[in-house]
């Protein structure tokens, strides 16, 4: 794994998980009460043996360039590193990354310093666990110039992916994005009996679904962008690489999910709460790393918590029922509060109780969720601020800017920005 470098795409907008990315880059949105995106992909890397990675960044990068510099030192001696490759202005050019293959094209002097046999292509916004390894041994047995990860979907599954066509050798033939009809999908459909021939259950499942992750050959990669304008790896250098090279499968069956929306954050920070998640972080061989923090452990009194994650530094009061929820970083939650079904982000420090006083003097609610408040299906970013009474829940509309105080409804998901005042007996339906 020596002759091998990560590169973590990790510079796009984020549109569709706006507004949790207003004020943060995508791969930098809280995950699972203590992580970030980014920390996943990485830990993949650190725990597959690679430890030479580098995160192209782009967009609201300030707080992720901060996570990454104080979580990830490798010693002296190592030789590894985790190197941001944010966009700049150089000799060859001043423009912005104008997409995933054009940041690793103005990047490319990087991969080719000596000792880089293999570049291993990521996505920042993907929570899953994998053995890179396995993916490199699949790349060499099978004499490949590029392998991508592949994973078994049912037809309706398949419509949001870009599915593969493959020949019984696992070659690559064939790449319809997002198929739509049912003549697309029989252009792609595999035989279930190849997929169980190699050791996975197609329990059904005959697509083929491209997870966004690709291992290349450092010179091809280096030939395919210097000789071509093309400016995303799924959309463009991909395809092209199917019809020149070799393009091989590895195939994947764990747990894996594009955290690309809110409803997809939404339900996969729920599912981590459940007693039996489908992705598990307490797994001694293969930790999710992150940055470490000095805080006290939660206190929590007289409460009813169930199928609840709760990071450190919490301090929840008395007749509080918190169930099926994340409880983020240095959370403050009064008396008699219901959460359900709801993330709540924490803080980003903790107030000193001179400014609470000062806070509570001007009518200002602490950082924090006041006494007798009901938080139901949303999602409450860092350091806002809920009044005492307010009820925090959407209206069953799907999408919503309300304004005084700014707060968003996404996919029937109500979302209160990063640093949001939210007053007193508060509630959507009394606006």
């Amino acid at each position: 794994m020596r002759n091998v470098v990560g590169l973590v795409l990790g510079g796009g907008k984020g549109t569709r998980l706006f507004p949790l990315t207003a004020q943060r880059s995508k791969p930098a949105v809280p995950l699972a009460a203590k992580y970030r995106l980014i920390d996943i992909p990485i830990a993949n890397c650190i725990n597959s043996g690679i430890d030479r990675i580098y995160l192209l960044t782009q967009f609201n990068s300030v707080s992720l360039h901060r996570h990454i510099r104080q979580t990830y030192n490798f010693d002296g001696f190592h030789g590894g590193f985790v190197e941001i490759l944010a966009a700049q202005q150089t000799i060859e050019g001043a423009d912005w990354y104008q997409g995933t293959a054009d940041a690793v094209r103005k990047n490319l002097r990087y991969i080719q310093q000596p000792g880089i046999k293999y570049v291993l292509i990521l996505s920042g916004d993907q929570l899953y666990r994998m053995d890179y390894q396995d993916m490199i041994r699949t790349h060499k047995e099978s004499k490949a110039d590029v392998t991508i990860g592949a994973l078994p979907v049912d037809r309706e599954a398949a419509r949001g992916f870009g599915i593969m066509r493959l020949n019984d050798q696992g070659r690559v033939l064939g790449f319809v994005e997002k198929p739509k009809t049912d003549a697309e999908i029989e252009t792609v459909r595999m035989d279930p009996a190849w997929i169980d021939a190699r050791g996975i259950e197609s329990k059904g499942r005959d697509c083929l679904a491209s997870m966004g992750i690709y291992l290349f050959e450092r010179d091809l990669l280096v030939e395919l962008l210097s000789k071509t304008t093309h400016e995303d790896f799924g959309k463009e250098v991909f395809p092209m690489a199917i019809d020149n090279h070799q393009v091989n499968v590895h195939l994947f069956d764990g747990y894996w999910e594009d955290i690309g929306t809110i409803r997809s954050f939404f339900d996969a920070n729920l599912d981590l709460a459940k007693p039996d998640p489908p992705f598990e972080f307490y797994r001694p061989d293969s930790p999710i790393y992150t940055r470490p923090r000095f805080l006290p452990a939660s206190k929590i009194s007289g409460t009813h918590i169930d199928q609840t994650l709760i990071a450190d530094g919490c301090v929840i009061e008395q007749g509080t029922r918190i169930e099926n929820s994340v409880i983020g970083l240095r959370c403050r939650i009064g008396k008699n509060v219901t959460i359900r079904n709801s993330i709540i982000m924490g803080a980003d420090f903790f107030e000193s109780e001179a400014d609470c006083d000062r806070h509570a003097s001007s009518g200002l609610p602490i950082i924090g969720i006041g006494d007798n408040c009901v938080i139901e299906n949303s999602i409450i970013d860092k350091n806002c601020r809920l009044g005492e009474g307010a009820i925090v829940r959407p209206d069953g509309r799907m999408e919503a800017d309300l304004t005084n105080p700014e707060i968003y409804i996404r996919d029937g998901i109500l979302v209160a920005p990063k640093g949001a005042t939210i007053p007193a007996g508060w509630s959507v339906a009394g606006r």
